[in-house]
């Protein structure tokens, strides 16, 4: 009933996001090839923002788990909002032929992934606005088939979602290196289920160990075994673990998050910073700083009766949000922590034609206001 009911979830936000239906001359292929893609919405209104690209392959019948997850995951902001395509293929067979030589794709094969890098992406760049930070999602053979990507360098994708894969002769002794050596971020999930084909589990249970053994802060990677998961089931439980797990640092901060991490950081506030700069290092999104993620460094702040970091924070309050009272809150409790409470009065009390964010409101700049008042007889 919870999977039913996640589905339905999923369906409904995906209902809202635009959907559209192209066809990508390719001069790899030698013909179009059908791909259905979900912008994001306010897509049209947003003409200055970039979207990170969700790259389905078995578009047939992933794209839409995959694009209602991303969807719904955007619109709460647990990850970027992202443009997802997916790749239409009525013989996936030939489009993952690989060499019996050097199990490297080869005719049709070859021809397939040419087009993924040489057709398709710089279409979607002529036609949207994209982000410098690709995934890709692939269930069985085409699992396998995006870990060819891995072997060129730059690789064309930041992330890969490993469903099952079916691994070619080879791939994962390829594949290791390439971790070990990464210089750059890359991120890498796989799933299985215990009631998986039984060969192709057993291959990925033993590259789970090897891939856990690899050493290399700049390769993230993340796996799921889960219980009573066939072969196709596992996908519908897969699929948002792998987004959630992607895109976690762009997530708003949690409680746990906040008492594991920030409260034992040496300084909140550089914290927030570095937080944002990853996101658009990683993502190369200049998002705005969230409102509750100021509020949650501010408690961090005021619980270490970190000033300095208070003043810096009503700094970067005002230049995030000028017409709100945010920063002039925050400007306020620093001066008040730094002994200086007639300055503390006035900054409230200037701010009281600004707009209210949340519970930071007038009220509460009036209150602090008159304490001080009550306190020193200003």
């Amino acid at each position: 009933m919870k999977t039913i009911t996640y589905f339905l979830l999923f369906l409904a936000f995906s209902s809202q996001a635009q959907v559209l239906y192209e066809s990508v001359p390719s001069s790899s292929l030698r013909e179009p090839r059908n791909v259905k893609i979900q912008l994001p919405r306010n897509y049209e209104q947003n003409k200055d923002k970039s979207y990170p690209v969700i790259l389905v392959l078995d578009g047939d019948y992933l794209f839409e788990p995959v694009a209602g997850s991303a969807d719904y995951y955007g619109y709460w902001e647990d990850m970027p909002q992202a443009i997802v395509v997916g790749v239409m293929q009525p013989d996936r067979m030939a489009d993952t032929y690989y060499s019996d030589e050097n199990f490297l794709p080869a005719e049709t094969g070859a021809a397939f992934f040419e087009f993924l890098g040489m057709d398709l992406f710089p279409w979607l760049s002529k036609q949207y606005r994209l982000a410098p930070f690709n995934v890709v999602v692939g269930h069985d053979v085409t699992a396998a088939f995006s870990n060819y990507y891995l072997m060129k360098s730059p690789p064309l994708f930041n992330a890969y979602i490993s469903l099952s894969p079916d691994f070619t002769p080879e791939m994962t002794n390829r594949l290791l290196p390439v971790f070990q050596n990464t210089e750059s971020q890359l991120f890498y999930y796989q799933a299985t289920g215990s009631e998986d084909i039984e060969d192709l589990r057993e291959r990925i249970l033993a590259f789970d160990q090897e891939l856990k053994a690899v050493q290399n802060d700049k390769f993230h990677y993340y796996f799921d075994d889960f219980e009573n998961a066939s072969h196709y089931s596992l996908a519908g439980r897969a699929i948002p673990n792998a987004l959630e797990k992607v895109f976690s640092v762009y997530r708003p901060i949690s409680k746990k998050e906040f008492n594991e991490v920030i409260l034992k950081t040496e300084s909140p506030y550089e914290y927030l910073i570095k937080k944002y700069e990853t996101v658009q290092n990683l993502f190369g999104l200049n998002d705005q700083i969230r409102v509750n993620d100021f509020i949650a460094i501010a408690a961090a702040l005021e619980k270490n009766a970190d000033w300095e970091g208070f003043e810096n924070l009503g700094k970067l309050a005002r230049k995030e949000y000028p017409e709100t009272i945010l920063g002039a809150y925050y400007l306020g409790r620093a001066l008040e922590g730094q002994g200086e409470p007639k300055k503390a009065m006035r900054t409230y009390e200037g701010a009281l034609v600004l707009k209210d964010v949340g519970n930071i409101n007038k009220d509460l700049l009036m209150m602090r206001a008159q304490r001080i008042k009550d306190d020193f007889g200003y």
